[in-house]
């Protein structure tokens, strides 16, 4: 974690820094920094919670899916086909579900809210 603090610092000085909030299986809503051009995935993946992301971004699993609160779909940019074929794996998808790796941190996502797909975090865990 002070190894993610030291990289947050030194970005605070170029990039546009603001926060997404994360509700885990348990119902807690988790405030983490987010860094303007990470992917949600990553941001996530950083602060310690349980997000696999096996693909590394690629849109080639579906191991990082999260539902977006409903404040917020109508703010992201539409899923590509290629991600509409990864939810498609996805056994409890929902209208709000998208792939955290798709999603990129700009300003315009400060507050973005969304939460962890519990199947996926039982996963995770287990691994």
């Amino acid at each position: 974690m002070r190894q993610l603090h030291g990289m947050v610092a030194a970005l605070q000085e170029d990039f546009f820094m603001g926060v997404i909030n994360v509700i885990d299986t348990n119902g807690k809503t988790h405030a983490l920094e987010a860094v303007e051009g990470w992917r949600v995935m990553e941001i996530i993946r950083e602060h310690g919670l349980p997000m696999e992301g096996v693909c590394g971004g690629a849109c080639a699993c579906a191991t990082c899916h999260v539902i977006v609160d409903d404040a917020w779909t109508g703010k992201l940019f539409p899923a590509r086909d290629d991600e509409e074929a990864m939810l498609d794996t996805v056994p409890n998808v929902m209208p709000a579900s998208r792939l955290s790796c798709q999603l990129i941190y700009t300003e315009e996502l400060d507050g973005l809210t969304v939460a962890l797909d519990p199947n996926l975090v039982e996963k995770a865990r287990a691994a």
